[in-house]
């Protein structure tokens, strides 16, 4: 088996722990490579085993650090690598263990104890042909100008599905129906299920209210004004400014998300993480 290791960059303790698990790996007789960020921040790697997130062609990437961490490496690789995630961040709502248990995951890893979650993602198609990434969480069209309001029109499978004037909307997966979605009075979703939550934020009208489509639904969102501009989130990672005659269109990803599991538990993990993050 072959491995990518890599921490989140603004913590020492994150730092030091990745070459902790990098040269118990390189010990125990396995390939190990290290994205270049973390070798930046933390020069001790060899520089032999050094490499960009996009080139990484490994069997499990081991990300220590939060949610923010994973998403940067979900954002980067070109492959769908199964994730270990050690929670190195605030909340970690996708990271698998802590860091205490570390090496003992590791094990277990190297034992072949262990399942693999697969996530869905969506992908946000730009009438103007920009490529960007898809989001493990979610895709969102925010106000450019704060304090003004957007106004949108939405189509689902080609039906008009609502009219907003609000803050932005908010197309989430189940996997990110734990964060901004439901901040924003959304409903929590299990992460089993292949949906599609639509949340706009701070809506006008009082009809306009979260809703859930298929996750097969083909899902069209245009400006309707003329002259105010838009932004585009992914996950929180990527942004970009949209012009108003940029329509989108976003349709489950045919990519997913893989995490490493060593538990078959769902609710207690999110059920103790959604009390944690209030």
């Amino acid at each position: 088996m072959k491995f990518g290791v890599v921490a989140r960059r603004d913590k020492t303790e994150a730092l030091k722990l990745a070459y902790r698990v990098y040269d118990f790996l390189k010990v125990s007789g396995y390939d190990v490579i290290v994205d270049r960020e973390t070798y930046e921040h933390l020069p001790e790697f060899d520089e032999g085993d050094i490499s960009e997130l996009h080139e990484f062609n490994v069997d499990f990437i081991i990300v220590i650090g939060g949610d923010g961490t994973i998403l940067r490496v979900e954002h980067r690789t070109k492959k769908d690598i199964p994730i270990l995630g050690i929670n190195m961040g605030t909340l970690g709502f996708l990271t698998e263990v802590e860091p205490h248990e570390t090496f003992f995951a590791l094990s277990k890893l190297l034992d072949g104890e262990y399942h693999i979650d697969e996530r869905m993602k969506l992908r946000a198609v730009l009438k103007s042909g920009e490529k960007v990434p898809d989001a493990l969480n979610e895709v969102a069209i925010l106000t450019g100008i704060p304090g003004k309001i957007i106004h949108v029109r939405y189509y689902v499978d080609g039906g008009l599905a609502d009219e907003v004037r609000a803050d932005g909307v908010l197309f989430s997966t189940p996997t990110g129906s734990t964060g901004y979605a439901m901040s924003a009075g959304g409903p929590f979703v299990d992460p089993r299920l292949d949906v599609i939550v639509i949340v706009p934020l701070a809506p006008i009208a009082l009809s306009s209210r979260a809703m859930i489509v298929p996750s097969k639904s083909r899902i069209d969102l245009k400006n309707v004004s003329t002259t105010r501009e838009s932004i585009l989130s992914i996950d929180g990672q990527f942004y970009r400014y949209l012009d108003p005659e940029n329509e989108i269109t976003i349709r489950e990803s045919p990519r997913r998300t893989k995490f490493v599991r060593f538990t078959d538990e769902i609710y207690p993990k999110y059920t103790m993480k959604i009390k944690r993050k209030f």
